[in-house]
């Protein structure tokens, strides 16, 4: 009986870590910068207001920087930025968050400094 019960309280302790970690950071933070679940580095775009609940990268600008899209409601520092669209994408620190389709594998960084306006966040 006692190990049953011991068996019962490590799969509930198990399934309770695994429900914490997909409600955790929707983001994670790869040799300084921040990632999205493929490894894909996430940007910023110096013409969004911060906090303003909105993203200035729409139609053309959008598809050579796709947003990074939020699932429920993230815990700060995300939040989420309703497009344009209806699109419910996720920011940071009131920042919109955007991938680019130049970085080919996880790990690249070519968006960064595009234009003088785009950047990788650091990661936290």
């Amino acid at each position: 009986m006692k190990v049953l019960r011991v068996s019962t309280a490590v799969s509930t302790l198990l399934f309770s870590t695994t429900l914490l970690a997909a409600d955790g950071a929707p983001l994670r933070s790869v040799n300084g910068v921040l990632v999205d679940s493929a490894g894909m580095t996430v940007y910023t775009y110096d013409k969004d207001t911060p906090n303003s609940g909105k993203s200035s990268c729409v139609a053309t600008c959008a598809k050579n920087w796709p947003p990074v899209m939020a699932e429920g409601t993230p815990a700060a520092p995300y939040s989420v930025v309703m497009r344009e669209d209806g699109g419910k994408q996720l920011a940071h620190k009131g920042k919109p968050l955007y991938t680019f389709v130049k970085d080919k594998k996880a790990g690249d960084k070519s968006g960064d400094g595009v234009g003088g306006a785009w950047h990788v966040v650091a990661g936290d």
